[in-house]
């Protein structure tokens, strides 16, 4: 027994002596330092992507996806820092994901979209100290911690090779990304630029972005749909609702060290599955497993109702889940130290599936409404119904911030939606 004791002790030292070593190490090459934490600066909800958001051939051929093949993608960060590491998502994926390597650098311009960067900033990206890296059937991987100063607000690329592609036609992506992609045959990783390039605007496999931030910086998640998504909003431009409220607490000393993390998909719900897992199911990746998260915003609801049928008895039956599934997402929030603000529902009045001429499904909104207001669960109640509809017609939207369609916004409703939010909401 002493023996083994003292072999334990032994282990124990020489381990923390490893740890010293390494720390030290990373703060002689300016890596993260004590006193700050990860934290989550942008992310997109991954989702099994469609027959018709698949890469288009070539490289999409044979059962495999993007083999041989270059692809660079632009993403927009809310907090800035000065070290960063990427999460690369293979949750849908029929076979594992292979990446042989990345690189991160500052897009032309400062611009969303672009398939050239900035000369001199292209920077590699290692797992585990090595280029490349394998994502297991269903898993997340995150990168090593690269020190790459990240301003709050800006545009990062993030270019990939796979030498051998996803040999799965099943692949993760996030299609909603309103954000130009681009991919080349060959390994083109650390190219300036991509001549000849096809550009399509889906996001594939890159999850998340985290910065090393100090200690009061802290992330807001959003529950979300095609709403938050940024249905409606301008194509690399990122006038997305959650992105103007970034930029609101950006101007704020008070709010500026926060983040917004859009977990939102075209077509989203929140009881059953359909463009991604449901609400439900997806807390726990999409929000709970998210680093830095305090705080959550449920802002998901409308295609539950728009999809059931229009009938007294089902239009009750989801208002009454919905409600309960509310108090579900708080209840195990709450449980992680997470604020949970609930936002009522937007109309949608005049659109086509959604609207009903008997109105059962306006009578099921209104009533998920009342309870977000009154129900006291939600640790605050932001009026996005109030805030959007037509005063005339409360039923409908307002005609100048409705996109069309009568369902979703334009970027001035979403600016709309950015203001409704205080701004005390997200003070420490």
């Amino acid at each position: 027994m002493a023996v083994l004791l003292t072999v334990a002790l032994v282990s124990v030292a020489q381990g923390a002596e490893r740890s010293r070593e390494r720390t030290a190490s990373a703060d002689e090459g300016g890596g993260p330092r004590p006193g700050g934490h990860w934290v989550g600066t942008w992310a997109a909800m991954p989702q099994l992507t469609e027959p018709g958001n698949m890469p288009p051939p070539p490289y999409t051929e044979g059962g495999a996806v993007l083999a041989d093949s270059t692809l660079r993608q632009t993403v927009h960060v809310s907090a800035g820092g000065r070290h960063l590491r990427l999460r690369f998502s293979n949750a849908f994926g029929g076979a594992p994901l292979d990446i042989t390597r990345v690189f991160v650098a500052r897009p032309e311009g400062g611009r969303a979209g672009v398939s050239a960067v900035q000369p001199g900033t292209s920077r590699p990206v290692t797992f585990d100290g090595r280029p490349s890296t394998t994502v297991p059937t269903g898993a997340l991987v995150v990168s090593d911690p690269l020190d790459f100063p990240l301003p709050a607000g800006s545009n990062l690329t993030v270019t990939m090779y796979l030498a051998t592609g996803q040999r799965s036609t099943a692949i993760t992506s996030h299609p909603g990304s309103r954000t130009a992609s681009h991919m080349l045959r060959g390994d083109h990783a650390d190219a300036t630029d991509l001549d000849g390039a096809a550009s399509v605007e889906h996001w594939y496999f890159v999850s998340g972005v985290e910065v090393w931030s100090p200690a009061r910086t802290r992330a807001t998640a959003v529950l979300g749909d095609s709403l938050t998504d940024g249905r409606g909003s301008t194509s690399n431009h990122n006038d997305r609702w959650t992105d103007r409220l970034t930029d609101r607490l950006r101007a704020d000393p008070r709010t500026a060290g926060t983040a917004v993390l859009n977990q939102a998909a075209g077509g989203n719900r929140v009881l059953q599955d359909g463009l991604g897992p449901n609400g439900l199911a997806r807390l726990d990746r999409d929000v709970l497993a998210q680093s830095g998260v305090t705080s959550l915003i449920v802002f998901e609801g409308v295609n539950d109702i728009g999809t059931a049928p229009a009938t007294p008895e089902a239009q009750r039956d989801v208002a009454d889940r919905l409600i309960a599934a509310y108090g579900q997402i708080i209840l195990r929030a709450h449980a992680q130290g997470i604020r949970v603000y609930g936002a009522t529902l937007t109309p949608f009045g005049g659109s086509t599936p959604y609207d009903d001429a008997a109105g059962h499904r306006e009578t099921a909104r209104q009533r998920v409404n009342d309870w977000i207001r009154t129900g006291g669960r939600f640790d605050a109640v932001v009026d996005l119904d109030k805030a959007t509809r037509d005063q005339a017609d409360p039923s409908r939207l307002r005609p100048d911030l409705d996109v069309g369609d009568h369902l979703h916004l334009d970027p001035e409703g979403y600016r709309v939606i950015a203001d409704a939010f205080p701004r005390r909401l997200f003070r420490r």
